[in-house]
């Protein structure tokens, strides 16, 4: 008989067996996204969330999802799966479907209403899987563009100053984003803030000006592991500019300031996500270079929203 496979929170002790067990089924080992993820848990605020499936005293199977709080235009918590697996000894005993239900219980007590990831359109086995667990097709689009890509035209982006962001900049970048999406995310940016000033060498966040006046901001982060990536990224997360200032290709001197930045640290590939609705913000992001991934976002709802 089967002994039974428990679930349990991931901790920092995890790492070593967390990392050859990923090691095994991708052929990469991503130790440094991996330490970052269990670095991360147990906030507050929670930024990530990790579940570990046990037999016997052995670590059979993981999973771990980012918990977003305002990126890529959002109003609510939400959890991304960046990392799921089970080794092969153990599969076909719902060893992924226990371990998502222990992320989404998790989840739910951080107040998330959704869990999204992303997979690699021909991974026929991963998007079957995430199809049965309830995941369809989200109204969202995955795109990237190489950082080496040049622009069309040529364009002075030296005519407009770009500097790092500052703690003394939040009230403009929570203004320019309350004209913006109606909202007011000053928590997620305060706390972004926090983060740029603290791990200057993860995070990548500028400011554009206009006579002195912040007027203009990107958002960005690099990181290494997301979605089974096996490559270092940037992830833009946010960028606005007031719109007041519309016109005057402040979201383009960003961007170039942001790409040469990463050229330094040789960065190959920025990725993003844009929702359906977000038109212009697509439009711009196209003309910037950015085409889709091959990759299909998926979400559930979870909690009162899902339907059980």
């Amino acid at each position: 008989m089967a002994s039974q496979v428990m679930t349990r929170p991931l901790c920092a002790g995890d790492l070593e067996a967390v990392v050859a067990l990923d090691a095994s089924l991708s052929g990469h080992p991503r130790r440094g996204f991996h330490a970052r993820r269990l670095a991360q848990l147990g906030g507050p605020p929670a930024r990530a969330v990790g579940v570990g499936a046990e037999r016997d005293g052995r670590l059979v199977g993981f999973a771990s999802a980012g918990v977003l709080d305002g990126e890529f235009g959002g109003s609510d918590p939400v959890g991304v799966i960046d990392a799921i697996g089970v080794a092969p000894f153990a599969r076909g005993a719902g060893v992924a479907t226990a371990l998502l239900g222990s992320l989404e219980k998790v989840l739910l007590e951080l107040g998330a209403t959704h869990l999204r990831t992303q997979v690699d359109w021909s991974a026929s086995g991963m998007g079957g899987f995430f199809q049965s667990a309830g995941f369809p097709l989200a109204p969202r689009m995955a795109l990237e563009r190489v950082v080496e890509t040049p622009f069309e035209d040529e364009f002075q982006w030296e005519e407009l100053p770009v500097r790092s962001m500052e703690e003394r900049d939040l009230p403009a970048i929570v203004r320019i984003d309350r004209h913006m999406t109606g909202r007011d995310r000053t928590p997620f940016y305060r706390r972004r803030i926090g983060e740029t000033l603290r791990e200057s060498g993860i995070r990548l966040s500028l400011v554009a000006e206009t006579d002195g006046q912040a007027t203009g901001f990107l958002m960005a982060r690099i990181d290494y592991g997301e979605f089974g990536q096996t490559e270092e990224a940037a992830v833009l997360d946010a960028i606005g500019v007031d719109p007041a200032f519309a016109g005057r290709r402040l979201g383009r001197a960003l961007l170039e300031q942001f790409l040469l930045n990463l050229r330094s640290l040789r960065v190959e590939k920025v990725i993003t996500e844009v929702a359906w609705g977000q038109h212009d913000l697509a439009a711009f992001l196209g003309k910037a270079g950015f085409t889709p991934c091959q990759r299909l976002c998926l979400e559930k709802a979870i909690g009162a929203g899902s339907g059980r």
